[in-house]
Parts: structure tokens; sequence; C-alpha cells
């Protein structure tokens, strides 16, 4: 494979003296609001320079080396905008900590067709090659990483059906097991028995950004959507459209865009929830009951 893994370095000063000279330090670092996992700053370097940076506990360092990995991956693509990765890293001295370096961005005013661009790149990442980053399959990623602050398998698979079973619903399912009673247990076996009845294999291995919604993309300093915090691995490129729809979605002009630079294949509305109920139940294992109504009447729809 020719996918190439980021940088990591076992100390903050090791990293900054690596990435932009001897003796550079941090000046001022800003906290910075915004995520639920991580914290976010704005760095200011003694040589003036601004970066971005992501930490949290030294145990979560696989949080960032993830992430970096699947930035690196979008990226590759050339197909849309996404900051430079600068590296992750551990520090160790003092309470410690583990942290992702990204370059800065200063949040310009959107183009004027924003939304049509951004519905045209992500269709192009859909369409580009994804053979660089499965390892003996078609489906998956080139290492498991985190939905959220779970983590996310990426096993390889042959079939998109059998993937979005095995290492989507089913470990969910598996996490969330006390929620549920013995009528919701046996319409989730009749379900995940009878996923092809309702899922179909894409056209082509897409990549996906793999958790988009409007908290996952940013305007970037060019005026157009830049993709951030992703939960990456080649999927069908309905599953990151239908995550687009389930929080209150995107500009109606995204979706005839993206439908134009992209036709969908027939039924996409009878799969779109489908979809979802990984993200639903993703959010019931890390949230708690609150979500267990949504994730029962998705599952009765289709295992009625």
């Amino acid at each position: 494979m020719s996918f190439t893994i980021p940088q990591h370095f076992t100390s903050m000063a090791d990293a900054l003296e690596s990435l932009f000279g001897i003796g550079t330090e941090i000046a001022r670092s800003d906290r910075i609001s915004g995520g639920d996992i991580n914290d976010a700053y704005r760095l200011t370097l003694s040589n003036g320079a601004h970066i971005f940076m992501k930490s949290n506990a030294v145990k979560n360092a696989a949080f960032f080396t993830a992430e970096a990995i699947g930035l690196h991956a979008i990226a590759k693509t050339g197909c849309i905008g996404t900051p430079r990765i600068l590296c992750s890293g551990t520090e160790t001295d003092g309470n410690g900590y583990s942290f992702l370096l990204l370059e800065w961005i200063e949040e310009q005013r959107p183009i004027s067709d924003y939304w049509e661009i951004f519905a045209q790149q992500l269709a192009d990442m859909h369409r580009a090659s994804a053979k660089d980053f499965v390892p003996n399959g078609n489906y998956g990623f080139i290492q498991d990483n985190y939905i959220g602050a779970r983590v996310q398998s990426n096993s390889p698979r042959e079939s998109w059906i059998d993937f979005f079973r095995d290492c989507r619903l089913e470990p969910q399912f598996q996490a969330a097991r006390g929620y549920f009673e013995s009528a919701d247990r046996k319409r989730i076996l009749t379900l995940l028995d009878r996923l092809g009845d309702f899922l179909t294999e894409p056209e082509r291995p897409s990549l996906l950004h793999g958790d988009l919604w409007s908290g996952n993309f940013m305007t970037g300093n060019d005026g157009r959507a830049w993709l951030i915090d992703p939960a990456v691995y080649v999927g069908h490129a309905e599953a990151d459209l239908a995550m687009t729809e389930l929080f209150g979605g995107f500009s109606p002009a995204f979706y005839a865009a993206y439908r134009e630079a992209s036709p969908m294949q027939p039924g996409y509305p009878d799969r779109r929830d489908l979809y979802n109920l990984y993200h639903l139940l993703n959010h019931l294992n890390l949230f708690g009951g609150s979500y267990l109504s949504s994730v029962q009447r998705t599952v009765r729809r289709y295992a009625s």
C-alpha cells in the first residue's frame, strides 16, 4: 500500500522543533469552545505562527493518531479541503496529555455557490479510488478508528452489506443489549438476518467522511467547505448522505447539486433511516436512553 502514516512525536518540544525549528516554543495558548470529547486551543508560537491543537488524556492518544490518518486519507483523494496535518503526539511531562496539531484556519466568508461546490467536491471524493485504504477487501479501512469516543471497527469485507452488518450494526446492538427487551431482540435478529433485503451493494467503494453532520465541516481559507473530525472508512456513499440528513440536514442546494454530480441508486429514501440507525445506536451507547425510542422505531420499521 502507498498510504503513509502522519508523524507522531513523544513530546511537544520534539514536535515543535521538528516542525518549526530549534528553539520554537508555545508563547500563548487560547482555549477554543466546541466539541465535547477533546479540548481545543489556538497556539501562538515563539516564531509568531499560529497552529491548532486538540488535546486529551495520554490514554486517549489513539483518538488523534486515528483522526490524523482519517484527515490524511481525505486529503489524499485531492477532492475536497481539509486542514493540513502537522502531527500527533503525547506529552508525558507534568500531568501529561495527548495532542493533534493542525494548521490554523481563519474562517472566511463562504463563496456564493458554497453548497453546490461542497456537494460536487464530496461527490468527487466518493468517486475517487479507494483501493489504497482497504487491505484485502473492498470495504473497511486500514485500521479501526473512532465514532465519537467509541471504537469503530473497520475490519475488511468484500461485501458492503456484510460490512454494515458485521462492523456497524452488530457491535452497536451488542453494546446496547441492556436496553432491549425480548421483543426488541427478536426484531434485531430479524433485521440483521434480512439486511440484504433492504440495502444494496454500491456501484463502487467510496471513501466516506463517516460522521458528516453540520458540526464536522467548516469554511476554509478559500471560502469553501472543508471536512474536519472524520470517522473515515470505505463504504457506500449513501451512508454519508444519510448522515447529513439525520440532524436537520444541509441546504436543499447541496442535495440538488450532489444528485446532479452523482445520481443516487433507486430507493435511497427507503435505506436512509437504516444507515442512520448506526448513528442512533452510537448515540444511545454514548449518551443514554433518550435515543432508545428512535432506535426502537427504526428497528420496527424494518423488522415489524
